[in-house]
């Protein structure tokens, strides 16, 4: 039988924030491509309802765990409960994210800590944790998705920001550690992305964000989920460190 490019039958996938836009776009795109997942995020009964769509239209047995990723303690049993329910871990998919948005001179310490505790020190945490598994298999994909903020800065977003541009350093950090047994290590970078969020802004406000994008429109969550799969392929193997950017234009960085 000829190979399907960035065919992942027979691979295993953990991904945090499933059940939300981009997360069950990126989870969608995984699962198409033949992985089996651990579908991950706070709210038991829609992850759980987003399982069994999954299930529905690709087969395979995929699973949920529910982590609130604040909590330190359920973050460090994640990978590990991930292993024990699919076997393995090949791919690990740092997606969740959260936001406290305020200008830097009133933000509070509870605003930054939040966004720095979920956003990049969870994701700290599970990329240690998967580390183990994948040194020993020789294989391992970990992708991280960031935010074109975290690479142009954006006033009321400092912790955002910060936490998604960290997300970068440790993932260039990281990859150096690990390439040499076959694990990758990179970053998707979206820009502005339709979600159900963005859908509700008024028309006034959609129109201004489309005029600084150069296509003319948002992306879709299916264009985050492509470049997740592709770097998550066997044919991505060479590539690390790198920050592939999905934004229609708006921020033309190398």
């Amino acid at each position: 039988m000829e190979h399907r490019m960035f065919d992942l039958t027979g691979m295993t996938a953990l991904v945090t924030g499933a059940a939300g836009g981009i997360g069950s776009a990126i989870s969608h795109a995984l699962a198409r491509q033949g992985a089996r997942l651990a579908l991950s995020g706070t709210n038991p009964a829609k992850l759980r309802a987003f399982r069994e769509e999954l299930n529905d239209v690709y087969g395979h047995d995929h699973v949920e765990i529910t982590c609130d990723l604040s909590n330190t303690e359920q973050v460090e049993h994640l990978i590990p409960a991930t292993v024990d329910t699919l076997g393995k871990i090949d791919i690990l998919v740092n997606n969740a994210g959260i936001t406290r948005d305020n200008l830097a001179m009133r933000m509070k310490d509870e605003e930054w800590d939040a966004v720095i505790r979920v956003n990049l020190e969870a994701a700290f945490r599970l990329m240690r944790a998967a580390c183990k598994p994948m040194m020993k298999a020789r294989h391992g994909r970990i992708i991280s998705i960031t935010s074109v903020v975290g690479a142009t800065g954006n006033p009321g977003q400092v912790n955002y920001a910060a936490a998604k541009a960290g997300l970068v350093g440790m993932s260039k950090s990281l990859g150096q550690e690990v390439a040499s047994r076959g694990i990758t290590v990179n970053c998707v970078a979206p820009g502005f992305i339709r979600t159900a969020m963005t859908d509700g802004l008024p028309d006034a406000q959609k129109d201004a964000l489309n005029a600084r994008i150069p296509m003319g429109r948002m992306g879709e969550g299916a264009d985050i989920g492509a470049a997740v799969a592709y770097l998550a392929s066997t044919e991505a193997g060479y590539i690390t460190g790198q920050t592939l950017h999905v934004n229609g234009g708006m921020a033309m960085l190398s």
